[in-house]
């Protein structure tokens, strides 16, 4: 049974992304150009400054237009959420053909909803359930859209928004382990939470963005789904703040302009206006930014204490990892692996 229309879902998420900003063919060329050797040339400066080794050509890098992203997401939500469909027909069946095809539109609309506002946000991810070792989508046309917002060097930006991305792919690839872990995690979620309870929360999602409010995260309310988010949201505290100091720490040294870009940057973070705010909200953003603050604070914290080799115990296995608390109590994590 379909749970969800993927394939609407694609097509009302393309709708609502749109095309993005009013660019040449060669300025749009010319961008493709520099994402790709953005990545190319961030590989070894990642790998120096983190002292992470991985094998070339691992991973792809993909320059994808926003219709492009929204495809991907659908396709990594699908496998994702593909142990629920399977609960679902277990407890109470297949429905008839015509009440599938009627529910399944229904969220696939507001799934595309929300894939259509983040597809107009995202500049890059490293999708680590990609078969077989993940890969890199960098979204050219949110690239453009910000460099021009926040008036930046467009060769600086893109070089900056690789070295985090690219961070992403080397924490991926040098720790295989580390995907595998992620998705028994959210295969984990998704068996603890009543199928029933992912339509409700999609149905919020699309009352939220006609004016009500919520979160996506509403859905998780049980002792054993809190625990294992926590889990998952140490270890993404963990991987984007470290990307954050990666970038933070690389760029002066290759971008010349980095300063004034992570200063302007910092302030778009926030969100303008009243419904983006309200979709922030919904779909977890607010909390997503308090994984780059408190990870960066974390990796900083313990790096500055034991130095980066020590450090890279966090990359040994599961029980390595922080977890929510350790986060946001480095000492802790330092006393409990070190």
């Amino acid at each position: 049974m379909n749970l969800v229309d993927w394939d609407f879902a694609v097509t009302v998420g393309t709708r609502v992304a749109g095309p993005g900003p009013d660019v040449s063919a060669d300025e749009a060329a010319a961008a493709v150009v520099e994402l790709r050797e953005g990545a190319d040339r961030s590989t070894p400066l990642v790998r120096e400054f983190t002292g992470l080794q991985t094998a070339e050509g691992t991973a792809p890098v993909l320059v994808v237009d926003r219709s492009g992203w929204v495809q991907a997401n659908a396709d990594g939500f699908a496998k994702i959420l593909s142990p629920i469909v399977h609960k679902l027909t277990e407890k109470k069946g297949a429905p008839s053909p015509f009440a599938e095809a009627i529910g399944s539109r229904v969220t696939g609309g507001e799934v595309g909803l929300m894939l259509g506002f983040l597809g107009t946000k995202v500049l890059g991810q490293f999708d680590p359930f990609y078969s077989p070792h993940g890969r890199l989508l960098l979204v050219a046309p949110n690239v453009v859209h910000v460099e021009r917002e926040i008036d930046a060097d467009p060769r600086d930006f893109r070089l900056w928004v690789c070295l985090h991305e690219e961070t992403h792919r080397v924490q991926f690839t040098a720790n295989p382990w580390l995907g595998e872990h992620l998705m028994t995690q959210m295969n984990a979620i998704a068996d603890s939470i009543e199928p029933t309870a992912i339509i409700d929360a999609l149905r919020r999602g699309a009352e939220a963005i006609r004016g009500g409010n919520g979160s996506m995260l509403d859905l998780v309310s049980t002792p054993e789904q809190k625990e294992i988010l926590d889990r998952v949201t140490g270890v993404m505290s963990l991987l984007e703040g470290h990307a954050d100091v990666v970038m933070d720490g690389v760029g002066p040294t290759v971008i010349p302009s980095v300063a004034q870009i992570r200063t302007k940057f910092n302030q778009r973070r926030q969100g303008v206006g009243t419904l983006d705010k309200l979709l922030r909200r919904l779909l977890g953003l607010d909390a997503k930014m308090a994984q780059y603050r408190d990870g960066a604070v974390f990796v900083r914290h313990v790096v500055d204490r034991v130095g980066m080799e020590e450090f890279n115990a966090v990359w040994s296995g599961p029980d390595s990892l922080p977890s929510k608390a350790e986060i946001t109590d480095p000492d802790a994590w330092v006393a409990r692996v070190l």
